[in-house]
Protein backbone atom coordinates (compact mmCIF):
# COMPACT_ATOMS: atom_id res chain seq x y z
CA UNK A 1 0.00 0.00 0.00
CA UNK A 2 3.05 2.27 0.32
CA UNK A 3 4.65 1.12 -3.06
CA UNK A 4 7.65 -1.05 -1.83
CA UNK A 5 8.35 -2.52 -4.86
CA UNK A 6 10.76 -5.12 -4.01
CA UNK A 7 10.31 -7.75 -1.17
CA UNK A 8 12.14 -10.92 -0.01
CA UNK A 9 9.42 -13.37 1.95
CA UNK A 10 10.76 -15.85 4.33
CA UNK A 11 9.15 -18.19 6.47
CA UNK A 12 9.82 -21.97 6.89
CA UNK A 13 6.08 -22.83 8.01
CA UNK A 14 2.90 -23.48 6.34
CA UNK A 15 -1.13 -22.31 7.51
CA UNK A 16 -3.02 -24.78 9.85
CA UNK A 17 -5.89 -24.18 10.82
CA UNK A 18 -4.86 -23.59 14.37
CA UNK A 19 -3.22 -19.98 13.01
CA UNK A 20 -5.77 -19.39 10.62
CA UNK A 21 -7.59 -17.00 12.82
CA UNK A 22 -4.60 -14.91 12.94
CA UNK A 23 -2.57 -14.97 9.72
CA UNK A 24 -4.25 -11.95 7.64
CA UNK A 25 -5.12 -13.02 4.10
CA UNK A 26 -4.94 -16.59 5.03
CA UNK A 27 -7.56 -18.62 3.80
CA UNK A 28 -9.56 -22.30 4.57
CA UNK A 29 -8.85 -23.40 0.93
CA UNK A 30 -4.61 -22.33 1.62
CA UNK A 31 -5.04 -24.28 5.03
CA UNK A 32 -6.24 -27.39 2.92
CA UNK A 33 -3.37 -26.67 0.56
CA UNK A 34 -1.46 -26.80 3.13
CA UNK A 35 0.17 -23.22 1.79
CA UNK A 36 3.39 -21.95 2.59
CA UNK A 37 2.91 -18.45 4.83
CA UNK A 38 5.28 -16.94 2.34
CA UNK A 39 3.39 -17.80 -0.67
CA UNK A 40 -0.01 -16.47 0.94
CA UNK A 41 2.09 -13.31 2.06
CA UNK A 42 2.92 -13.06 -1.93
CA UNK A 43 -0.45 -12.96 -2.82
CA UNK A 44 -1.19 -10.23 -0.79
CA UNK A 45 1.67 -8.24 -1.87
CA UNK A 46 0.97 -8.90 -5.56
CA UNK A 47 -3.10 -8.21 -5.20
CA UNK A 48 -2.19 -4.41 -3.78
CA UNK A 49 0.86 -4.24 -6.64
CA UNK A 50 0.95 -6.47 -9.30
CA UNK A 51 4.15 -5.08 -10.16
CA UNK A 52 5.74 -5.79 -7.16
CA UNK A 53 9.32 -7.60 -6.96
CA UNK A 54 8.44 -10.61 -5.03
CA UNK A 55 11.27 -13.39 -3.96
CA UNK A 56 9.12 -15.78 -2.04
CA UNK A 57 11.10 -18.97 0.34
CA UNK A 58 9.72 -21.36 2.41
CA UNK A 59 12.92 -21.63 4.29
CA UNK A 60 14.33 -20.67 8.01
CA UNK A 61 15.61 -17.46 6.72
CA UNK A 62 19.58 -18.89 7.64
CA UNK A 63 18.83 -21.13 4.61
CA UNK A 64 18.50 -17.84 2.35
CA UNK A 65 20.37 -15.40 3.95
CA UNK A 66 22.32 -14.78 1.16
CA UNK A 67 18.50 -12.93 -0.26
CA UNK A 68 18.25 -10.80 3.03
CA UNK A 69 22.08 -9.57 2.84
CA UNK A 70 20.50 -7.28 -0.56
CA UNK A 71 17.71 -5.87 1.29
CA UNK A 72 17.86 -2.37 2.50
CA UNK A 73 15.98 -2.60 5.88
CA UNK A 74 14.49 -6.02 7.60
CA UNK A 75 11.49 -6.45 9.58
CA UNK A 76 11.09 -9.52 12.31
CA UNK A 77 8.42 -12.14 13.08
CA UNK A 78 10.06 -14.81 14.88
CA UNK A 79 9.16 -16.32 17.64
CA UNK A 80 11.90 -16.91 19.84
CA UNK A 81 14.19 -14.58 21.70
CA UNK A 82 17.51 -16.47 20.64
CA UNK A 83 15.94 -15.99 17.02
CA UNK A 84 15.44 -12.03 17.28
CA UNK A 85 19.31 -12.05 18.75
CA UNK A 86 20.20 -14.22 15.45
CA UNK A 87 18.26 -12.02 12.99
CA UNK A 88 19.47 -8.85 14.50
CA UNK A 89 23.28 -9.74 14.86
CA UNK A 90 22.85 -10.77 10.84
CA UNK A 91 21.36 -7.67 10.40
CA UNK A 92 24.28 -5.39 12.25
CA UNK A 93 26.67 -7.53 10.66
CA UNK A 94 25.62 -5.87 6.95
CA UNK A 95 24.63 -2.47 8.41
CA UNK A 96 20.90 -3.13 7.62
CA UNK A 97 18.35 -1.72 9.82
CA UNK A 98 16.10 -4.22 11.51
CA UNK A 99 12.80 -4.08 13.28
CA UNK A 100 11.95 -6.55 14.98
CA UNK A 101 8.24 -7.25 16.23
CA UNK A 102 7.31 -9.47 19.25
CA UNK A 103 4.15 -10.37 20.97
CA UNK A 104 3.03 -13.04 23.49
CA UNK A 105 0.35 -13.89 26.27
CA UNK A 106 0.86 -14.55 29.50
CA UNK A 107 -1.12 -15.80 32.09
CA UNK A 108 -1.41 -14.20 35.24
CA UNK A 109 -1.05 -15.98 38.21
CA UNK A 110 -2.85 -18.72 39.11
CA UNK A 111 -5.87 -16.42 37.81
CA UNK A 112 -7.82 -16.73 34.86
CA UNK A 113 -6.65 -13.90 33.07
CA UNK A 114 -4.20 -12.93 30.84
CA UNK A 115 -1.42 -10.33 29.77
CA UNK A 116 -1.20 -9.78 26.19
CA UNK A 117 2.41 -7.89 25.76
CA UNK A 118 4.35 -7.08 22.57
CA UNK A 119 7.24 -4.70 21.23
CA UNK A 120 8.31 -3.09 18.39
CA UNK A 121 11.73 -2.33 18.47
CA UNK A 122 13.71 -0.69 15.25
CA UNK A 123 17.86 -2.10 15.85
CA UNK A 124 20.00 0.32 13.73
CA UNK A 125 23.84 0.13 13.47
CA UNK A 126 25.62 2.38 15.98
CA UNK A 127 22.48 2.16 18.40
CA UNK A 128 21.36 0.18 21.07
CA UNK A 129 20.70 -3.08 20.41
CA UNK A 130 18.07 -6.18 21.86
CA UNK A 131 20.45 -6.67 24.29
CA UNK A 132 21.38 -3.31 25.36
CA UNK A 133 17.03 -2.49 25.15
CA UNK A 134 16.43 -5.50 27.40
CA UNK A 135 14.63 -7.50 24.85
CA UNK A 136 16.85 -10.36 24.26
CA UNK A 137 18.16 -11.12 27.96
CA UNK A 138 19.81 -14.10 29.86
CA UNK A 139 16.89 -14.88 32.19
CA UNK A 140 14.82 -14.53 29.20
CA UNK A 141 16.63 -17.29 26.68
CA UNK A 142 16.18 -19.84 29.83
CA UNK A 143 12.81 -19.11 30.51
CA UNK A 144 11.10 -18.74 27.01
CA UNK A 145 10.60 -22.57 26.12
CA UNK A 146 8.44 -23.08 29.10
CA UNK A 147 6.48 -19.89 28.79
CA UNK A 148 6.00 -19.57 25.08
CA UNK A 149 1.80 -20.24 23.88
CA UNK A 150 0.41 -19.87 27.16
CA UNK A 151 -2.53 -18.85 25.87
CA UNK A 152 -3.30 -22.33 23.84
CA UNK A 153 -3.25 -23.18 20.50
CA UNK A 154 -5.57 -20.58 19.18
CA UNK A 155 -4.64 -17.15 20.35
CA UNK A 156 -6.70 -14.46 19.26
CA UNK A 157 -3.88 -11.97 18.44
CA UNK A 158 -4.68 -10.82 15.35
CA UNK A 159 -5.81 -7.33 16.71
CA UNK A 160 -2.51 -7.15 18.61
CA UNK A 161 -0.12 -8.18 15.95
CA UNK A 162 -1.93 -5.26 13.48
CA UNK A 163 -1.23 -2.66 16.28
CA UNK A 164 3.00 -4.03 16.48
CA UNK A 165 2.31 -4.09 12.08
CA UNK A 166 1.20 -0.96 11.78
CA UNK A 167 4.10 0.57 14.73
CA UNK A 168 6.69 -1.35 12.29
CA UNK A 169 5.50 0.09 8.85
CA UNK A 170 5.51 3.44 10.58
CA UNK A 171 9.23 3.07 11.63
CA UNK A 172 9.75 2.11 7.99
CA UNK A 173 8.68 4.87 6.35
CA UNK A 174 9.85 6.92 9.03
CA UNK A 175 13.13 5.62 7.69
CA UNK A 176 13.23 5.95 3.86
CA UNK A 177 11.03 9.28 4.12
CA UNK A 178 11.54 11.03 7.33
CA UNK A 179 8.75 13.13 8.48
CA UNK A 180 10.97 15.68 10.39
CA UNK A 181 13.77 16.12 8.54
CA UNK A 182 16.19 13.10 10.12
CA UNK A 183 15.24 9.34 9.72
CA UNK A 184 15.37 7.98 13.60
CA UNK A 185 17.07 5.20 13.65
CA UNK A 186 16.38 3.80 17.21
CA UNK A 187 12.89 3.30 18.49
CA UNK A 188 11.91 1.02 21.18
CA UNK A 189 7.51 0.82 21.50
CA UNK A 190 6.10 -1.53 24.66
CA UNK A 191 2.72 -2.14 24.16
Amino acid sequence: HLGVGGFVLVDDDVISDSNLNRLVGGTWDDVQEARSKAEIAKRVVLNVNPKARVVCHKAKWQEVAEHLRACDIIIGGVDRIIAKSELEAFCRRFLIPYIDMGMDVHRLGDANGFLVAGQVVLSSPGTPCLHCLGVVTDSALTEEAGQYGDAGGRPQVVWPNGILASTAVGLLVQLFTPWHGKPVRSAYFAY
